[in-house]
């Protein structure tokens, strides 16, 4: 279950794609789209983050950072943002720690097996830090839109 809306979103530290350190901490004072996706250069993930690609304008106009995480490597992230050409930071959770923290990893099934992984999940934060909107069961293809629609009520 993911944390609520109006609760401090909780700090944490990543390496991104060229290993860089980045903490949620580090862009306090802007809003911020956490999403939380299961695998690079797969159809689903590549689709939303091409989406988000495509509108990035429209939120560097609105002064909002993305952060993609997932529990992929930094060499796995660095491939995928390069082949997309994908302008904002892929975080590296490997051991999932904070999908685990943000509540965006659990039980999954596909094709009949059960498993755990990441659950598609994103958590616009706002300005001061705080969980403004969660989006759950994300569908990839009109997810940009639809938080983009939710940053309008920031």
């Amino acid at each position: 279950m993911p944390i609520s809306p109006g609760i401090p979103a909780p700090d944490f530290s990543l390496p991104d794609e060229v290993n860089t350190t980045r903490s949620l901490s580090d862009y306090r004072g802007r809003a911020v789209v956490l999403y939380f996706y299961p695998k690079d250069d797969t159809s689903g993930c590549t689709t939303e983050a091409c989406n988000f690609r495509d509108d990035y304008s429209a939120y560097v106009n609105a002064d909002v950072v993305i952060l993609g995480v997932s529990p992929y490597d930094v060499k796995s992230h660095a491939k995928f943002k390069q082949k997309f050409a994908l302008p904002f930071p892929l975080l590296a959770d490997e051991g999932h720690k904070v999908c685990d923290l943000y509540g965006a990893w659990g039980p999954k099934k596909f094709m009949g097996r059960e498993y755990d992984g990441v659950l598609r999940t994103t958590f616009l934060i706002d300005r001061n830090g705080r969980i403004a909107k969660v989006f759950e069961n994300v569908r990839p293809a009109d997810h940009s839109a639809e938080v983009l629609e939710a940053i309008k009520m920031l």
